[in-house]
């Protein structure tokens, strides 16, 4: 049971309550405790880093240990556990704020008994303020169970965005893969992988969580409400098989770039050793005429300079004709 306070703690986010027509209306503090929840939901944001949020969950909120644990935790991992038709529910989404990485991936904590919801965050979550746009619309969900639905389907669904986008990066860097400069292609890819790895690290779980809600029998989900959650869970086990895809093309490329590369060292290896193979007699006859000992041949010609020049010309083009001949050119 809430019990109300004065003034509402510092981190409350929205403290709305639903009208079980689509809408929502905004709730005064002080007459929080004294809501009658019989025919309408509750949902309490708060912003779980404020202390006194944090001291309001623990004191104020009616929650027992491990429901107020696991709404102020920071290190939850998406997971589901419930009790009777008590839920509480962790989930992660893509970070879309301004300047984050995609891969950073915000969490949002919930709990429900199916009229009052309680839930927690640290970051701004994008799908939060959607479900929040869509009830002062009067477009909303109409209860909790349709709330939570919801919720978690605009969640799912902002994944699509990174996952296109992850996807349109990787055809980019296949596309200039055999004429692009390496090391801009190995940074991108390496950003491909890495932001692949972050995401599927914690929506695999999720898509778990969300098979074990789905399985769970709470009372207050109806059938429509599972039937909804399952083809979210489908779309986001889509979405794991995309990323999945994307991180196999992302070494692939890389593989491919890595042959390029050592394609390009080997031939200018083998130029430099075909140069080195001409070269090696020309030095050695020249050195040879060149030794300063009596008895020299044309060391008293004024033509001799121009025969060993001829004599030169004649051994290259015979050692490159010699390599075309064995294709070595």
């Amino acid at each position: 049971m809430i019990t109300g306070t004065e003034q509402a703690p510092k981190g409350l986010v929205h403290a709305l309550l639903l009208d079980g027509k689509g809408g929502a209306e905004n709730v005064d503090w002080q007459n929080i405790a004294a809501l009658s929840l019989q025919q309408r939901s509750l949902w309490l944001h708060f912003d779980y880093s404020e202390p006194e949020t944090q001291q309001w969950i623990t004191l104020n909120s009616g929650l027992n240990d491990v429901a107020v644990e696991g709404l102020l935790n920071t290190e939850n991992r998406p997971s589901v556990l419930t009790r009777g038709d008590n839920l509480l529910l962790t989930l992660r989404g893509v970070n879309l704020n301004p300047g984050a990485d995609p891969e950073d991936m915000v969490s949002v904590r919930i709990w429900t008994n199916g009229k009052l919801l309680i839930s927690t965050r640290k970051r701004t979550l994008l799908s939060t303020l959607d479900v929040v746009s869509s009830l002062k619309e009067g477009e909303g969900p109409k209860n909790t169970g349709q709330l939570l639905t919801e919720w978690i389907d605009r969640i799912v669904r902002r994944m699509s965005d990174t996952v296109n986008l992850l996807e349109d990066s990787l055809l980019e860097v296949e596309d200039q893969l055999f004429n692009g400069d390496p090391k801009a292609l190995r940074s991108a890819l390496l950003q491909a992988r890495k932001q692949s790895i972050g995401i599927r690290r914690y929506i695999a779980p999720q898509r778990e969580a969300l098979n074990r809600l789905i399985a769970e029998p709470i009372a207050w989900l109806d059938d429509m409400d599972r039937l909804n959650l399952r083809s979210i869970s489908d779309r986001q086990i889509r979405y794991i098989e995309d990323i999945d895809a994307a991180k196999e093309r992302a070494s692939m490329a890389q593989e491919e770039l890595v042959s390029r590369v050592s394609e390009q060292m080997n031939n200018r290896s083998y130029v430099l050793t075909i140069v080195a193979a001409i070269f090696l007699p020309l030095g050695f006859f020249t050195g040879l005429m060149g030794i300063n000992v009596g008895g020299m041949p044309g060391i008293e010609s004024g033509q001799a300079f121009w025969v060993v020049l001829v004599i030169c010309f004649l051994i290259a083009g015979l050692l490159w004709a010699i390599f075309y001949w064995r294709k070595w050119l």
